[in-house]
């Protein structure tokens, strides 16, 4: 069953309100209020309906891009036709309007960025260490998150040729290893620091940085040289793997005298 909304809140645009809510852990947008703030319809519900006509591929895909959810009005809850960013994206491909270029514009360019880091990685990383740059971090912290995005990759690309292929899978493995390095799964790490959809590592220390590129490069170097294969024997490493970078923490905090 899916996930019940916990939120709601109002995004502007343009002066325009776009009501949003989450739901399974991403935000949805309420379609009719997304039409109305990019075009001049003064009956959204109609717009959508020819927009549809239009658009044939939309039409046919429609039932996988929305979702009908309670949303809150000035009325109270109401049930509401949404969808999640990727759906409104496609949904503004369909809208001539001048107010959409914009979006258009955007879209066109994030994918010649997209096709660009594919036939370059190297350009991903410029542009992620930009990102991070531009967000205050220091250049030694950068410089650790980016090694550290290194690592996990090499310990996904491994799970992968080990026989690992559910996403669920992948969730469980790397809660193994946070566990035995913090005593915390992913989830409960991110209660302790206060946080909800944002990403646990972007509020990491240093230490912590280090403690989890151990963990992560400890696991892989144990599946390799064991030559794990599958889910059990993988969790076994993960778990020895966090357990090597756990050591180390517990060391350091009865040296520090610091948790």
């Amino acid at each position: 069953m899916n996930k019940e909304i916990t939120t709601t809140k109002i995004a502007i645009f343009r002066k325009q309100e776009i009501r949003k809510t989450i739901h399974n852990n991403e935000w949805f947008f309420v379609i009719e209020d997304v039409v109305l703030a990019l075009t001049d319809s003064s009956d959204p519900k109609q717009y959508i309906q020819r927009m549809k006509q239009r658009d044939e591929e939309l039409a046919k895909g429609w039932v996988q891009i929305v979702h009908t959810l309670a949303v809150q009005t000035s009325g109270g809850k109401q049930r509401m036709i949404c969808a999640n960013t990727e759906g409104v994206f496609r949904i503004i491909q369909s809208i001539p309007s001048a107010k959409a270029e914009p979006f258009k514009r955007w879209l066109a360019k994030v994918g010649y960025e997209r096709i660009q880091e594919i036939e370059n990685p190297e350009l991903a990383q410029k542009r992620t260490r930009a990102l991070y740059k531009a967000k205050g971090y220091s250049e030694d912290w950068i410089e650790k998150r980016m090694r550290g995005i290194a690592i996990r990759e090499e310990l996904t690309n491994q799970w992968q040729k080990r026989g690992i292929r559910e996403h669920k899978e992948y969730e469980i493995l790397t809660a193994e290893i946070s566990k035995a390095t913090f005593d915390m799964t992913p989830s409960a790490y991110k209660k302790h620091k206060g946080l909800k959809r944002e990403n646990l590592r972007d509020h990491m220390t240093d230490l912590e940085l280090i403690f989890s590129m151990l963990g992560e490069a400890s696991t892989k170097e144990i599946a390799v040289n064991k030559d794990a294969q599958g889910f059990g024997e993988n969790k076994q490493a993960a778990f020895e793997g966090g357990a090597v970078a756990g050591n180390a923490r517990k060391e350091l905090e009865r040296k520090s005298g610091k948790k």
